[in-house]
């Protein structure tokens, strides 16, 4: 049963979880000084200004501004919400995650239970679906049709079992006989796109007669599927339609299978069909991946680049092949960056990556992928194609028009030779003209995006001071020496005082995610990555002295306000008892 999750269960999760050891699983570090450093995996960067704080547990980038502990990377990184999150992070310490029930009212339980279970409900029966198919491979009465096609496209039964390939007959409810066995469930594959409403609310197969191939999630969850009619029919390809679980932009089919395949994955090729994979898998090229039916979307492409450093598009080598492969490239170039290869390979007429290794089998395709266009010399070759330019001035006015690329492309040693390139190829023999052409397509640095300095008050230098050092907490004589303090942020500052008096253990992470969501949350994460440059050994007391300079500040304001009702004649009894107090103090 859903229900929220434990405060309790995620701290002792993130005192478990090692930080620098999630990342790099992802995203490969290296030692610099006490913490660790990389390129930033969510913008694009030639030097590295993304920092892991072991000691912290705390990520944060110079450049973007991203930040936060083990669990909001995993959010941002694979692209979950925060349960699935948590659910991942547990996963890898073989955690179990435990549901509780209290601190919300019977409606808000109820809400989140339901949307929770539909979502294990649609997982599950897209599951069970896929199962479905396998199994009609095996048992319909047309089956023979179906496994003599998959023979005479040279796949074997191994292949097929990885890829979870299936089939389903040639009948208007063939699906829906196993499974629509209530109205709600009905609805919920109309919702997932697996059936069709039809005339008086009789819902029928959306797939016919196909070879059945299922996409998974990167976590391995069936989430769609895509069928290849067997003979003649049309559509070709029928693909799942956008659902509440599947978004075909953010999706590569074959990724998670290339990914079980392979434990170090170096390169990705990116072709156009479920066939293409499956057959470049069946040859020995397991590092297919296929982008649905779309254009390569920049989404797909950031995820592409989180997973490998080269990726090699392969495209017909037709004018549609060609087109397809400049939007990729426009996806990409904002993407692309020192380190990371883009490249393209165009097919001869008539063949894709299928009907090639099948002919010529797995060196002769490799060797072909060893030759891929690099990307500098598409765009050159493609633009002079469509643009083609004799004289000096016409050269020069296609200058202008490339601009805009190199203006989507972030600094670099790639970009830098594009330019020279451009220079070389359109006659710019000009320095001048050169050192503008650079000017012009500079991007901003990571120096002048980050975030401008924060003014140094008491309150923001103590509150630093204690979420990078819980136990410093123990330096306070009184932990309520704040208490009925009136200033900004001392509210904040009393909550965190209390927070880490109270768990002795606690370290940085633990204590952000208090706030995860809430105004303070955000405020606590920029502090959190403020370089106040007060150096360890002096934290304890630039600490006290923050607090004692609060006080000194409270006291000062308050006498200051009752010495002006004083010479009004307004004060109370009390108020002037307060003010002797202050005054001998």
């Amino acid at each position: 049963m859903a229900g929220m999750i434990p405060r309790q269960f995620i701290d002792d999760l993130l005192a478990r979880a090692d930080i620098v050891e999630i990342i790099d699983s992802r995203v490969p570090l290296k030692k610099a000084g006490k913490n660790y450093q990389a390129c930033c995996p969510f913008h694009t960067e030639k030097s590295p200004s993304f920092s892991v704080s072991p000691d912290k547990q705390f990520y944060h980038c110079f450049g973007c501004g991203e930040h936060g502990n083990a669990i909001s990377f995993l959010m941002e990184f694979d692209r979950l919400e925060f349960p699935d999150a948590i659910e991942e992070l547990a996963s890898f310490y073989n955690m179990d995650v435990p549901r509780e029930q209290a601190h919300q009212t019977p409606a808000q339980l109820k809400q989140q239970q339901q949307a929770y279970q539909q979502k294990q409900d649609d997982y599950q029966l897209m599951e069970n679906i896929s199962r479905f198919y396998q199994q009609q491979l095996k048992v319909a009465q047309d089956k023979n049709i179906a496994v003599d096609y998959l023979k005479s496209r040279g796949l074997s039964g191994q292949i097929a079992k990885s890829f979870g390939i299936g089939f389903i007959s040639d009948q208007w409810d063939g699906m829906m006989k196993a499974f629509a066995n209530n109205r709600n469930v009905t609805q919920q594959l109309v919702d997932l796109g697996m059936a069709i409403p039809g005339e008086r609310k009789q819902p029928y197969d959306r797939f016919r007669g196909r070879i059945m191939f299922p996409i998974r999630d990167k976590r391995g969850r069936v989430i769609g599927f895509g069928g290849r009619v067997i003979g003649d029919g049309t559509p070709k390809y029928l693909n799942s339609p956008e659902t509440r679980i599947y978004h075909k932009g953010q999706e590569l089919y074959g990724l998670y299978e290339a990914k079980l395949a392979n434990k170090q994955l170096q390169r990705l090729v990116v072709v156009e069909g479920y066939m293409d994979v499956v057959a470049l898998a069946q040859h020995g090229i397991n590092y297919a991946v296929a982008s649905l039916g779309t254009s390569t979307t920049p989404e797909q492409l950031q995820t592409l680049y989180r997973t490998v450093k080269e990726v090699i598009c392969c495209y017909d080598g037709d004018r549609a092949g060609r087109d397809a492969a400049w939007r990729a490239m426009e996806n990409a170039l904002p993407l692309v960056q020192d380190g990371i290869s883009l490249k393209f390979v165009f097919l001869p007429d008539g063949e894709d990556p299928d009907s090639l290794v099948r002919q010529q089998g797995q060196q002769a395709f490799e060797q072909i992928l060893q030759q891929a266009t690099p990307l500098s010399q598409f765009i050159f070759d493609k633009f002079l194609e469509d643009n083609p330019a004799n004289s000096h001035e016409e050269k020069a006015a296609l200058v202008d028009q490339l601009q805009p690329l190199l203006n989507k492309m972030p600094d670099s040693i790639i970009k830098n030779s594009l330019i020279e390139e451009m220079a070389s190829r359109f006659s710019i023999t000009s320095e001048k003209r050169l050192i503008e052409l650079q000017k012009r397509s500079q991007q901003p640095t990571a120096a002048q995006t980050v975030q401008k300095r924060q003014k140094v008050t008491p309150v923001r230098l103590a509150i630093a001071l204690l979420i990078e050092r819980p136990n410093i907490v123990n330096a306070l004589p009184d932990r309520h020496m704040l208490h009925g303090v009136d200033l900004p942020g001392v509210a904040l500052l009393n909550q965190l005082i209390e927070l880490t008096y109270k768990r002795p253990n606690v370290n940085s992470a633990q204590l952000l995610e208090n706030f995860r969501g809430t105004k303070e949350g955000e405020q606590l994460t920029k502090l959190m990555c403020w370089e106040h440059h007060v150096v360890e050994e002096a934290a304890e007391q630039v600490f006290i002295d923050s607090i004692e300079k609060l006080l000194s500040q409270f006291v000062e304001q308050r006498t200051e306000f009752l010495l002006a009702k004083a010479r009004t004649g307004e004060m109370s009894p009390q108020e002037k008892q307060e003010l002797q107090v202050l005054l001998n103090a």
